[in-house]
């Protein structure tokens, strides 16, 4: 029987010398695609080189960065980029992946905190429902922050474009309503 986890849940997943990866926990192979889906469902996983068995994690998630960037949805601004590279060789780069994943996790405490906030100050006032469709517009700029919650399926692009058309057509019938 084939290995599929580490013995923590995490899946292992073995990317082979002609660059393909294979998820052991399906026993089939993937694309990095399906890494990334993986990645938004908060499932752990372990890429390991499949000859040496070294973990190359790091290397394949910075990839599917790459493929995000390079596809349009592009969320690292390139000032960001250049501090980033500059800080390599610095004698501070030893601490920028830690001050990054500590700024990465009170950026989603902040976001639900605001939220919450935002919900409750509008409670039985008119600006309830605007503060509603603003927070529902927020929820959606920083969904890719956000982890997802465990066993909830991931809400789809066509489902996100349908709400967005619908609110776009209430927000247009509501000016059309203002302007008579």
């Amino acid at each position: 029987m084939k290995k599929q986890h580490d013995g923590t849940g995490t899946v292992i997943i073995k990317k082979y010398a002609n660059r393909r990866l294979y998820n052991t926990e399906t026993s089939s192979y993937i694309t990095l695609d399906h890494l990334a889906t993986m990645t938004r469902e908060g499932r752990d996983f372990k890429v390991v080189d499949a000859k040496t068995d070294e973990d190359i994690t790091h290397n394949v998630l910075t990839q599917i960065i790459m493929e995000e960037e390079s596809r349009g949805t592009s969320m690292l601004p390139v000032n960001f980029l250049r501090q980033l590279i500059a800080m390599y060789g610095d004698s501070m780069q030893a601490m920028v992946p830690g001050y990054l994943e500590a700024s990465m996790d009170s950026f989603r405490r902040n976001h639900e905190q605001f939220k919450t906030a935002v919900e409750g100050a509008f409670v039985g006032s008119p600006l309830a429902e605007i503060a509603k469709r603003n927070m529902a517009m927020f929820e959606a700029a920083t969904q890719a922050f956000k982890p997802p919650v465990a066993g909830a399926p991931p809400a789809s692009k066509d489902d996100e474009i349908a709400a967005l058309k619908a609110e776009l057509a209430s927000l247009q019938a509501k000016v059309e309503k203002l302007g008579k």
